[in-house]
């Protein structure tokens, strides 16, 4: 039975998402920092794999343990280049560029297995030109898309606020009931989204 542990952050980073399957290996979505390799070591977690909903500094913290320790890292197509590339908050920040390697072969649609779950991949640019959501059974992983009665901020490098109202109402418009697990804030669901955003209407 799938099982999903929040890692809140500490300091500047974000929500993190420990999920399994068979309380033996997990997939981390939105790496941020050291405390999601000790919450999956007192859990008994092997990791497998990580999943960037974007590719901003405070969501992949810890994806240099990761990589180095040989899990694979996964990221839209369309996002390995604010990753890596000239756009990366590493650089406009000032700091030295990430050395983590990313499989960056998901698209819009794609299904992939992992650790024995299936994860379906949304496209939902705008906060970034990459952003995704994971959805997995009846949850999504929002990443700074969706929020609890908000939404991710589009002014940084390849946001683009008409992208973002496009993704969320493509959210929205997804059939049946859903927890929305985001990268900051609150849980929340997308009826309650879908009725009180007040950033976007449904």
């Amino acid at each position: 039975m799938l099982k999903i542990y929040k890692i809140l952050p500490v300091g500047f980073a974000s929500n993190s998402y420990l999920l399994t399957n068979d309380n033996q290996t997990a997939v981390v979505i939105d790496p941020s920092g050291s405390s999601v390799l000790q919450r999956a070591e007192a859990l008994g977690l092997k990791i497998c794999a990580a999943l960037l909903t974007h590719g901003h500094f405070d969501h992949v913290g810890a994806c240099f343990a990761l990589s180095d320790a040989g899990v694979p890292i996964y990221c839209a197509q369309a996002e390995d280049e604010l990753v890596h590339g000239k756009d990366s908050m590493y650089f406009q920040y000032g700091l030295p560029a990430p050395t983590f390697k990313t499989q960056s072969i998901l698209q819009d649609g794609d299904k992939i297995t992992l650790a024995g779950m299936s994860f379906s991949v949304i496209a939902t640019p705008g906060h970034t030109v990459g952003s995704v959501t994971y959805q997995v059974e009846n949850n999504l992983f929002t990443g700074d898309t969706l929020f609890e009665e908000s939404v991710g901020r589009t002014d940084l490098p390849t946001g683009n606020w008409s992208s973002l109202q496009a993704s969320v109402k493509k959210l929205y418009a997804l059939e049946g009931e859903y927890k929305v697990y985001s990268g900051h804030g609150e849980d929340t669901t997308l009826e309650t989204e879908r009725k009180y955003n007040m950033f976007i209407r449904a």
